[in-house]
């Protein structure tokens, strides 16, 4: 009989842990998880290539083949989705096999490398006025503020963009030109910058500057030329890198996505450069932002910048909310630090965040949220294909089309299996197809099917969440129950000789418990297993519900309705949530008649926030009386 042991962090696994490429993991139809890939792809396939690649044509002294589109994508930011859009389709292709998609791929490496052909010195973007502008750079004229270089609106957060698409398309799907457009664009930044005094790039990176640093190092790991490493370091903000490595906290006020993605850049350099106190710092920075900034649906930050650590019931105000941007960043650095240590506490974060935050920020039939307002009683604005050009547009174009990086993760003698999302793996190394069946979350287990060609020795290590309480875990291998030794942590590991058509089935019982919003016991929200639950109280004025292309139509414009109004949970006393009950016939549906204060609104129906759209909700609930209230435990 197989032995199951509970693993602990510091047991190091054997060898490099990596995540599996996007085309060896292929969701299962019928999850929510497919359907938002779906939807997003039908949204990829609705944007016109050709209207992207106008800003690029237009720099380049081309003549655009149509017109560009408008929004952000003609006041400024000219170009930046074009960029996201060479990842996603990069992304959607390897997980969903369109052939469709990575036509459109090589087109617009095409055009852009005719664009770069054009420019004559390695350069290729679309941001406005590029040429005064590079020259004016290049010649040590900076004036940099947050959103501004020499009057340009962000430029190097655009260009960032253009390289890490480039950096995908080449990566995901191996297109040759993809890097040679790449390894071009980041010569001809080598020397834009050779010039300028480290007084002068530290100046200069003061203005938004995407992850300059982060895709300047992975040129360097895809060529093994130092160059580029030296000058990842040189677009390293100090100003936010010297605090954290020193374990300062100094977020508060800042704007929240322009520190992201320097910190996942430090922590890249840290990972290829060998540098210990730049990982500690993007470890520190992980920390203190989940720990200390983060809603419960896994987003972090107001109105785009980051609050003070104890003033998160302002949030409860404001009409603005954690911003998808950072929730895609946050993820991307969380999967960073998994990899470089399997702690399973990443991914109950990563588990948190992708289930409340970033799968709610789709549509069911297209359309991305920029703002997710956690006042009560207010709602989501969703973007059209044809009109709405933000940057949530962008990252949002790459999230629904890379749901299967983390599900799985591997060394040379270990795989681990992290989310609970139907699926099927191929391991090529070990000739494995492992499919994982599953109706979660509307059924608390899963199963996992094993085919293999011949018998195959390595450690299956089963992610045990943090919201299965102690104990009651359980897994079975072929039907039998296996021994349990309990360490205190967060895996179970199997360790045996693998045969074909072994099944592995692991239960894990979901029950339903609050949070409380940290640092106030004032407001609580609900939650069913890893799932957030809210509750839809009307669909009433929803004034731009799907925007239109105003530079703000991504905010919520409608009426705020008076807090004084809200739904309240009235004075509570110990073990009152026994009386979240659920609803007959209705799976992870629940009432709490009993709790609810206002008679009007003890109907109400807690659901998956991910299943609310196109209406006004509540996650968190304001207490009448919070003298009883106590945090919940890590596990009960």
């Amino acid at each position: 009989m197989a032995v199951v042991v509970l693993a602990g962090c510091s047991e190091q696994p054997a060898g490099e842990m990596k995540s599996f490429p996007l085309s060896d993991v292929k969701l299962a139809e019928g999850s929510p998880f497919y359907r938002a890939q779906q939807a997003d792809m039908h949204y990829m396939l609705a944007i016109d290539p050709d209207r992207l690649l106008a800003p690029y044509l237009t720099e380049a002294g081309l003549s655009p083949r149509k017109k560009g589109y408008g929004n952000w994508e003609g006041t400024g930011l000219n170009g930046h989705i074009g960029g996201h859009y060479l990842s996603a389709l990069a992304f959607m292709y390897a997980s969903a096999g369109n052939e469709e998609l990575l036509e459109r791929l090589n087109y617009m490496i095409d055009w852009l490398g005719k664009c770069q052909e054009e420019h004559g010195n390695g350069y290729v973007g679309g941001v406005p006025g590029s040429e005064a502008l590079w020259e004016q750079i290049a010649a040590g004229n900076i004036q940099a503020e947050p959103f501004s270089l020499n009057g340009a609106w962000v430029p190097w957060y655009n260009l960032h963009k253009v390289f890490a698409g480039l950096r995908d398309a080449w990566e995901v799907t191996g297109i040759v030109k993809a890097r040679d457009i790449l390894t071009g664009l980041a010569d001809w930044c080598y020397r834009l910058t050779e010039n300028l005094t480290d007084e002068q790039m530290q100046d200069m990176l003061r203005c938004e500057h995407g992850g300059m640093n982060e895709v300047l190092a992975d040129v360097y790991r895809i060529t093994g030329d130092e160059k580029y490493l030296a000058l990842a370091r040189k677009f390293s903000h100090r100003e936010i890198l010297i605090p954290l490595m020193e374990g300062k906290d100094e977020l508060t006020g800042k704007h929240a996505n322009t520190q992201i993605p320097k910190v996942i850049g430090y922590r890249r350099i840290a990972e290829l450069g060998n540098d210990t106190a730049w990982a500690q710092a993007a470890e520190f920075f992980w920390q203190t932002v989940v720990r200390n900034r983060t809603f419960v649906i896994g987003g972090n930050s107001n109105n785009e910048h980051f609050h003070a650590p104890g003033r998160f019931e302002r949030v409860m105000h404001s009409t603005t909310g954690p911003e998808t941007c950072n929730t895609y960043n946050m993820l991307r650095l969380t999967g960073m630090l998994y990899l470089a240590q399997p702690d399973a506490r990443y991914m109950d974060f990563y588990e948190r965040a992708l289930y409340n935050h970033i799968l709610t920020t789709q549509h069911p039939d297209g359309g991305f949220v920029y703002f997710t307002p956690l006042r009560p009683r207010h709602y989501r604005v969703y973007s059209r294909p044809d009109s709405c050009f933000w940057c949530c547009v962008g990252s949002g174009l790459e999230n629904h089309g890379k749901y299967g990086e983390m599900i799985y993760a591997h060394n040379n003698k270990e795989l681990y299996v992290n989310l609970f999302i139907p699926s099927t793996l191929h391991w090529k190394e070990k000739d494995l197809v492992l499919e994982q069946v599953t109706d979660f979350p509307l059924e608390d287990q899963t199963e996992l099917r094993f085919s293999l060609k011949k018998d195959t020795r390595f450690v299956l290590y089963i992610r045990n969440p943090r919201w299965v309480r102690s104990g009651e875990l359980a897994v079975q291998v072929n039907g039998e129950p296996v021994a349990t030794e309990w360490l205190n942590s967060s895996w179970v590991a199997i360790d045996r000789n693998w045969k074909n058509n072994d099944v592995v089935s692991v239960y894990l019982p979901m029950h339903t418990y609050y949070e409380t919003l940290p640092n106030t016991r004032n407001w609580i929200a609900f939650l069913h297993g890893p799932l957030v639950l809210a509750s839809v109280t009307d669909t009433t004025d929803l004034e731009g519900l799907f925007a239109g292309s105003g530079r703000n139509d991504h905010m919520p414009s409608g009426p705020r309705y008076p807090l004084e109004e809200t739904p309240t949970i009235a004075p509570v006393s110990p073990g009152f949530i026994s009386e979240v009950k659920p609803v007959e016939g209705k799976p992870l549906t629940f009432r709490m008649p009993g709790l609810i204060e206002q008679e009007e609104y003890r109907n109400l129906e807690l659901v998956p926030f991910y299943t609310v759209h196109e209406a006004r909700y509540m996650i968190y609930w304001p207490v009448s009386r919070s003298s009883v209230m106590n945090e919940l435990p890590a596990r009960e």
